[in-house]
């Protein structure tokens, strides 16, 4: 589990193909590196990848091509900078909301305030599957490329968050354009009262989810 609250950046050193998907090798500060060690779990823009080598510069891990084709991480270009968190440890304060790390769908930014002075605060517009309303609601939380956010407002294929410049300045959000993809997971409440109402058959879009997944 992660809060959403990045305290780490990182760059995305090289991609390189290995049978069944590819190897990300990246760059991090020493404190990350030193949570890094063989096994563990980094979010990397949100999606959850294991610990596969690690070094005194750089850390790698191996992707699927599920996780390749359903996440913005196959998208990316060697020097993109990347929203690092390290898995929740018992007794860490919990100061975002509970981010299991598992992406629920891709989204695009639409629209973002150009603020005086480069201060990009105010409200920021995203795109998101319409698969994914049914678990987005205003004040609800959601994670955009693994920062965790509070919903203002939502439509069927929608959604804005009200940002502010220290968000802004010390993430990756600082260089986003409108029609650049991120990576979305809702709020893990929201996931669990849609499945008990598709369980009951009350609408056809949570239904399908009750039978596999938004995927269809």
């Amino acid at each position: 589990m992660f809060t959403g609250l990045i305290r780490h950046l990182g760059t995305l050193e090289s991609r390189s193909s290995r049978p069944g998907g590819a190897r990300l090798r990246m760059v991090a500060p020493a404190d990350l590196l030193a949570r890094a060690e063989l096994g563990a779990s980094i979010a990397v823009n949100g999606a959850c990848l294991t610990s596969s080598a690690v070094d005194g510069r750089a850390w790698e891990a191996d992707l699927s091509e599920e996780t390749l084709e359903k996440t913005t991480l196959g998208r990316l270009n060697p020097g993109a900078t990347l929203h690092l968190e390290p898995a929740l440890r018992v007794g860490d304060p919990l100061d975002g909301h509970l981010v299991s790390g598992h992406v629920d769908g891709m989204g695009q930014l639409i629209s973002r305030p150009r603020g005086l002075g480069g201060a990009d605060e105010g409200i920021w517009r995203f795109a998101m599957p319409a698969a994914l309303a049914p678990m987005t609601a205003p004040k609800g939380s959601i994670a955009v490329d693994g920062i965790s956010l509070t919903v203002v407002d939502c439509g069927t294929d929608w959604f804005t968050v009200a940002l502010i410049p220290e968000t802004v300045k010390h993430t990756a959000l600082n260089g986003m354009r409108p029609g650049d993809p991120v990576n979305l997971e809702v709020d893990p409440i929201g996931r669990f009262v849609a499945r008990a109402l598709a369980l009951r058959g009350s609408d056809e879009k949570l239904a399908r989810f009750a039978q596999g997944g938004w995927s269809g």
